[in-house]
């Protein structure tokens, strides 16, 4: 299968395009990109800097990705943006790549669904089949689970972890993790809900709905405080798998500095970029 790749495009020397790429009207790509088969560039895309694309995505028309963070420490290094398979890019979106002192990287995964105008930011973590809804921000650091859908117009703060299959209502501001399963609306972000919608799609069984139906009660609805019910809750045998992810997540949350424990992890995320930074022999981070 052959590349078609428009004769208005600049596609520059050193770039890798697997087989069956299409690249649109006046596209740029950089010289350390790397595409993978039968992924759609649109047209006036930039691909810029240390960027790995997987296969079969769409990438459509004024998206920016691998552009340099937007962030003051950074100082030129050859920091990484990683994006998987099959993931649809839509219009105007903004993915920069990482910094040293976020690990170096920005990963995107696979099967996911960023809507026009989102803007996902240096060192964030993306798993699987996410939806970010229009307009959606994610500040650095951010790390999103598989299957959580985050509406419109949210805003989430840095070092923000979202739980999987969490689904943040509309306009949702988050400057706190938020647990996996559950359904987080207002300014400040706050505990609504299961999830329900979004773990039948998935496929989650119902026994496992019930299960954290029983939970989502016993923590953020009940009368005792919610460290009392969690400390029960560890000690407890959990027939649900979900349920003891829950609580083990609500736990880590518990201790977690200004409530967000990517925060706590930030001289863990610069010894990884510092590593990277001498593995690719870049001056300035020699042993």
């Amino acid at each position: 299968m052959s590349q078609q790749i428009h004769h208005t495009a600049q596609i520059a020397d050193g770039a890798e395009l697997g087989d069956g790429v299409v690249i649109g009207p006046s596209a740029i790509v950089g010289p350390h990109v790397k595409i993978g088969d039968r992924t759609r560039i649109g047209p006036l895309v930039v691909v810029d800097g240390h960027t790995t694309i997987g296969e079969d995505n769409v990438i459509v028309g004024q998206a920016s990705l691998g552009a340099a963070p937007q962030d003051l420490s950074y100082r030129g290094e050859p920091t990484m943006l990683e994006i998987g398979d099959r993931n649809t890019i839509r219009e105007f979106v903004s993915i920069n790549r990482g910094t040293v002192k976020g690990g170096g990287v920005t990963r995107v995964g696979s099967d996911n669904l960023i809507m026009a105008c989102c803007h996902v930011a240096h060192d964030c973590e993306l798993e699987d089949n996410i939806v970010l809804s229009n307009s959606t921000g994610l500040a650095g650091h951010v790390k999103v689970g598989r299957n959580a859908n985050l509406s419109g117009m949210c805003g989430i703060v840095h070092f923000v972890s979202i739980g999987e299959f969490a689904f943040l209502a509309g306009m949702t501001r988050l400057a706190r993790d938020v647990p996996p399963y559950m359904i987080i609306e207002g300014h400040e972000g706050r505990v609504r809900g299961v999830n329900a919608v979004g773990l039948a799609r998935g496929g989650v069984d119902e026994p496992d709905q019930m299960a954290l139906r029983g939970a989502y009660k016993r923590i953020f609805r009940g009368d005792a405080p919610q460290s009392a019910v969690l400390e029960k809750m560890r000690g407890e045998e959990h027939d649900s798998e979900l349920v003891q992810r829950l609580v083990a997540a609500m736990s880590q949350m518990e201790g977690a500095l200004r409530g967000r424990v990517r925060e706590g992890q930030r001289d863990d995320f610069m010894e990884v970029g510092r590593k990277l930074m001498r593995e690719m022999s870049v001056p300035g981070f020699e042993d």
